[in-house]
């Protein structure tokens, strides 16, 4: 399955961030992209780094653009998992919408472990982030969650193969040393897992997380450049396992199940 991730500078004009996105999928078309997954907030910018806050989106405009990415990728026979913030009930939610071929909703993943600004704006999700995509169990993760083994932990009890983390983590400048403790994280979350990890983050600041694939043994397979828009395409085969990989998940397997 070829599947991208596309990083650009996001912010608080959602007619800007959709025309971005624009570019990105009729992009993917063209590569035959069949699942293209985009960086957290990215339709609406993430507050309040690149918003103030969520009470200042205009969730009619917002709602018109999901509508006409879900009309995009019918059109382009394509996944599409998009980050935007949600509406429900007065709260709002940091989530992933995952819209599938067909241009109806496939579910929506919620983030869950808010701290800081983000409990200034957010409310905590429920579900599990896990969606069928293809015959391959996909994860979704969201920013912060890459900190905690136990998000990624529930994905390999549920036999997730491939996981995505979108990012909105940047700084106003180079921050070598967090950039490569968000990247030790990455690697760790694919290597402890024996899973495929990729990362998308925004450029709207000095990038502190990579956009990038990690392989299922930790290796660095691919690297967006930093602060560019691009997208990054990869082909994704569920392969057999290294030795090494193979002996993480029996054991890994014996540990959980005592």
């Amino acid at each position: 399955m070829k599947i991208a991730v596309f990083q650009f500078a996001a912010g608080s004009v959602i007619t800007d961030n959709w025309a971005a996105i624009q570019r990105a999928i009729s992009e993917a078309h063209r590569n035959h992209v069949r699942l293209l997954v985009f960086q957290e907030c990215a339709l609406c910018g993430y507050p309040p780094v690149e918003r103030e806050n969520v009470r200042e989106i205009d969730f009619l405009q917002l709602d018109s653009c999901i509508g006409r990415i879900k009309e995009r990728a019918k059109q382009c026979d394509m996944y599409i998992a998009l980050g935007a913030v949600r509406k429900s009930n007065q709260q709002y939610h940091d989530s992933i919408f995952v819209i599938g071929p067909t241009g109806e909703l496939a579910g929506i993943y919620d983030k869950r472990a808010l701290w800081g600004w983000d409990k200034d704006n957010f409310v905590p999700g429920e579900s599990d982030g896990i969606f069928e995509i293809d015959d391959i169990k996909v994860g979704f993760r969201i920013c912060y969650e890459v900190r905690f083994p136990e998000y990624f932990r529930e994905l390999f009890t549920a036999g997730v193969s491939l996981c995505f983390v979108s990012f909105c983590d940047v700084s106003k400048q180079a921050d070598d040393e967090r950039y490569d403790i968000l990247k030790s994280h990455l690697i760790t979350r694919a290597a402890e897992n024996v899973m495929t990890v990729v990362s998308v983050n925004s450029t709207s600041g000095f990038q502190t997380a990579p956009t990038a694939v990690f392989s299922p043994d930790g290796h660095v397979i691919e690297t967006a450049e930093n602060g560019k828009e691009s997208l990054l395409i990869f082909e994704y085969n569920k392969e057999t396992n290294s030795f090494s990989g193979e002996g993480r998940e029996t054991l890994s397997r014996e540990l959980l199940n005592g």
